[in-house]
């Protein structure tokens, strides 16, 4: 989305050329005129309405079951996943029932989804979650279309969502036996090659937060732009990503620039900006049992902080009492295995929603409550009033928003 409050005459024109392909590559806005930017209650069953803890009328359904990851060779793995997301364009009424995702393992995974009727109701934003190959290991990640390119004629989705798909497809079918160990980054890497060779995305870029989590408790992230995580330990935030940023509202991106584009908007001597992957911080979390992981675009993160994040989840989790009060402080619940596998019920039956997709949906309603408001100033908000006093922007702000939530389960607990 570009910037409402400066128009630059900068734009990005340094490219990576890659074979086979007649598109350049560059991960920044659009070489127009104008630099483009991104940025531009409780309750006591899962079972029991929605009503009591968030304000929607019913119970999450899916297209299909919520299942944790769970190891398909390896019998050393020792933690498993509960992951579910969320999603809503920003032009678009939030729905819970239909807006939301929960993970599957044993689905297959498309190299492209051909259909745009097929894609998820997120707008700009896309996600994707898989399973590594035959391993315990699952990626999931978020990216965040660049709205600037509207103004180019290009759908910004396109970038983001066949982005995600190259990026499922690349985790999906690794092999560790013939290729060299994945990880974050390098699944990024894969990602953005894949998608800078598709003949059909023209043009376009986004920003991108992916992670690995590993049947052996460890999370490896690599973040580049303004999306970004957060992880959270039993009522409190263990540790969260840093927005990569060249200014305000200018967030690192990667990019697809037709050459053509490139030549007319070098004729203006735009400063020459490049990210990639390789310009992702990366970085390596040691995971534990109760472990809640929240990756998101910015649409939740210009209207939520981390401690509303932390009050969203506490809620859901002392809630269910998977996260439990104990004389010695918050400890991790019994039964919070049971919370990750949604109840199948019988034909006919509605199905019950798992404690991830309560999370996703959870994050997801409350940030785009957020973003409609007016009266209550959000992250987005205090940086306007902090750099552009004078615009006296107030409230939240409209954006697509995209969720995935995973919940970590070490086994034997």
């Amino acid at each position: 989305m570009a910037s409402p409050f400066r128009s630059l005459t900068t734009v990005a024109c340094r490219t990576q050329t890659l074979q086979s392909t007649g598109v350049s590559c560059i991960p920044r806005n659009p070489p127009i005129i104008t630099f483009l930017s991104i940025r531009s209650q409780n309750f006591t069953s899962l079972r029991q309405s929605r009503q009591s803890s968030f304000p929607f009328k019913s119970l999450v359904r899916t297209s299909q079951r919520a299942f944790s990851i769970s190891p398909r060779r390896s019998s050393t793995a020792k933690y498993t996943y509960g992951i579910a997301a969320s999603f809503t364009a920003k032009d678009h009424r939030y729905n819970p029932d239909t807006n939301v995702f929960s993970f599957n393992p044993y689905n297959r995974i498309l190299a492209r989804r051909k259909d745009k009727r097929t894609r998820p109701d997120s707008g700009q934003d896309a996600f994707f979650v898989a399973q590594i190959h035959e391993t315990p290991d699952v990626a999931f990640g978020i990216a965040d279309g660049v709205g600037g390119w509207v103004d180019s004629g290009v759908d910004p989705a396109d970038f983001s969502h066949g982005f995600c798909d190259y990026m499922a497809h690349a985790a999906y079918t690794h092999s560790s036996e013939t290729e060299h160990p994945l990880n974050a980054r390098s699944l990024m890497q894969r990602g953005y090659e894949d998608i800078c060779k598709d003949p059909s995305v023209k043009a376009g870029g986004s920003t991108a937060c992916v992670g690995i989590a590993k049947g052996d408790g460890t999370l490896e992230v690599a973040n580049l732009g303004d999306s970004g995580f957060v992880q959270l330990r039993l009522n409190a935030i263990h540790e969260y990503s840093e927005p990569q940023t060249h200014a305000f509202n200018t967030p690192y991106q990667l990019a697809v620039v037709p050459k053509k584009v490139l030549k007319q908007a070098a004729a203006f001597g735009g400063q020459q900006l490049c990210d990639m992957p390789k310009d992702a911080n990366a970085s390596q979390h040691k995971l534990r049992h109760g472990d809640v992981l929240v990756f998101a675009s910015d649409g939740v993160w210009d209207n939520l902080s981390h401690q509303d994040i932390l009050k969203v989840v506490s809620r859901i989790m002392l809630g269910a009492r998977a996260w439990e009060h104990t004389k010695d402080g918050v400890s991790v619940g019994s039964g919070l295995s049971s919370f990750l596998l949604a109840d199948d019920g019988k034909s006919g039956a509605e199905e019950i929603p798992s404690l991830q997709s309560f999370l996703a949906v959870g994050i997801t309603g409350e940030a785009k409550a957020a973003s409609v408001n007016t009266r209550r100033d959000g992250p987005f908000a205090r940086e306007v009033q902090r750099y552009y006093p004078h615009e006296n922007w107030r409230g939240g702000k409209v954006d697509d928003i995209c969720v995935v939530v995973a919940i970590v389960c070490e086994e034997r607990k």
